[in-house]
């Protein structure tokens, strides 16, 4: 290791002056070098590379309190502009981009008193307010009559992907990702579909409909095509569990992603899938060796929209 080498780039200050836009002001932080401001350069640098890379198959992945939340609409915006070619998440994603189709959450606080909210009927995600009625209860309301009428016509058996391509088809919801995921077929794949309150509302149908199935192995088939098929892979996974998993399982039996950007809170030290870094993938082979790819410590509903703003606007520094 020669000084010489290392000592290359110099650190640059921001100029705010020169930082017209937010994809500006995404380039100077990465020529500042500082920290995470750093990473999030990066990051939005790779996530140019995979959307504008028509040979890159590009995987989604998240988990479901983001739907929660305002983000919703960035990740909506990703489907809607057919930015990816797959979404993998969890059950919690079909339940909260449906029930925000028809009945609103609301603003609150980490600080809240939990029991008092118990017992006047809202639940609290975080400093999310969701009431009784705009979850469980406007789910049943809703799903059940769609399963009737699928039952009806006669459909017995759905992968994931199909079964939410029908509701998110029968929401005629333009503010539903699940919509968009149907308008613009654009598979969403959820390996644990019963971990939820729609799974739930599937299990309650099949009570009294005991032929009706979940086929996971016609979303694992799809999976298997979209990876083998792939001349490049990549993936923008936000927090870890069963979603990142997926990800990064099924993509090692093509040599790994070509390009990759994690955001996770979770800390390295406790060995959990969320807080592995994507160096750690390498070893697995879920990763390449010689992917472009970056893990970002973050809160997603913070870093998420500037990185995607930035990432769709020409920078002009």
């Amino acid at each position: 290791m020669r000084k010489q080498d290392l000592l290359r780039r110099k650190v640059e200050d921001i100029d705010l002056s020169r930082s017209s836009d937010l994809a500006a002001l995404v380039d100077a932080m990465g020529h500042g070098g500082g920290f995470t401001a750093k990473k999030i350069a990066v990051g939005v640098e790779i996530l140019r590379s995979m959307f504008r890379n028509r040979a890159c198959t590009t995987f989604l992945s998240f988990p479901a309190a983001l739907m929660a939340t305002g983000v919703r609409g960035v990740l909506r915006g990703l489907v809607e502009r057919k930015l990816v070619d797959a979404v993998i998440t969890t059950c919690g994603t079909a339940d909260h981009d449906l029930a925000r189709v028809w009945k609103p959450y609301y603003h609150g606080d980490f600080d809240m008193d939990d029991v008092a909210l118990h017992r006047v009927g809202v639940n609290r995600l975080g400093n999310v307010l969701v009431p009784n009625e705009s979850y469980g209860i406007v789910l049943e309301e809703k799903l059940q009559p769609m399963l009737r009428k699928l039952w009806k016509d006669g459909k017995r058996s759905f992968s994931t992907k199909e079964l939410l391509w029908e509701f998110g088809r029968r929401t005629e919801s333009r503010d539903s990702l699940l919509w968009w995921a149907w308008k613009n077929h654009i598979p969403v794949y959820v390996p644990a579909i019963f971990d939820g309150a729609v799974g739930y509302q599937l299990w309650s149908f099949w009570q009294d409909h005991k032929g009706f199935s979940i086929d996971q192995f016609r979303d694992e088939a799809e999976l298997a095509d979209l990876v083998f098929g792939a001349k490049e892979s990549g993936a923008l996974m936000i927090g870890g569990g069963v979603s990142k998993h997926h990800t990064i399982w099924w993509n090692q039996f093509r040599g790994g992603l070509d390009y990759a950007v994690y955001v996770t809170t979770a800390p390295e030290w406790d060995g959990s899938l969320s807080g592995a870094r994507l160096r750690e993938g390498i070893s697995w082979g879920k990763v390449k060796e010689t992917a472009k790819q970056v893990t970002i410590e973050g809160d997603a509903t913070a870093i998420l929209p500037i990185m995607i703003a930035a990432a769709l606007m020409r920078t002009r520094r």
